[in-house]
């Protein structure tokens, strides 16, 4: 299942954390998390996964050395002391170790879309016009 799948299917658990504002970049865009990730070249949902499985402390530290390197929001728009803590808040805190935001993503890997659907209706009718209608190999 593509990341993308997650907005139609209602979102994640991780939406609080990936959408809060970290401040504007110098064209006066607001920046979200998950922007910022991105613009780093992470993947923003396995980094809220990681996060989320791991100490408040362990996680302020890894965002923090993840945020120190996204220089598109100017220091003076952004608190690191304040927002950090804010930002780990917002994880989901349900996850554990064992339950783990690994376990969220595989389930979600193994829940059908639409398209499954689609080809096994396809299929049926393929076989009832098949089966019903009936076909001499002729062409005709």
């Amino acid at each position: 299942m593509s990341r993308m799948d997650h907005f139609r299917q209602g979102g994640t658990p991780f939406d609080g954390f990936l959408y809060a504002d970290l401040g504007q970049d110098d064209d006066g865009n607001t920046v979200s998390v998950l922007s910022a990730l991105a613009r780093l070249g992470r993947d923003p949902w396995d980094e809220a996964a990681e996060l989320s499985v791991l100490s408040n402390a362990a996680a302020q530290t890894r965002l923090e050395q993840l945020l120190s390197r996204f220089a598109d929001v100017p220091e003076d728009n952004r608190n690191p002391r304040a927002t950090i803590p804010r930002l780990v808040a917002l994880l989901p805190a349900a996850f554990s170790p064992t339950i783990g935001a690994g376990s969220l993503l595989k389930t979600r890997a193994k829940l059908p879309g639409v398209g499954p659907l689609i080809a096994v209706v396809m299929v049926a009718l393929f076989l009832v016009q098949r089966f019903l209608l009936g076909s001499d190999g002729s062409g005709d």
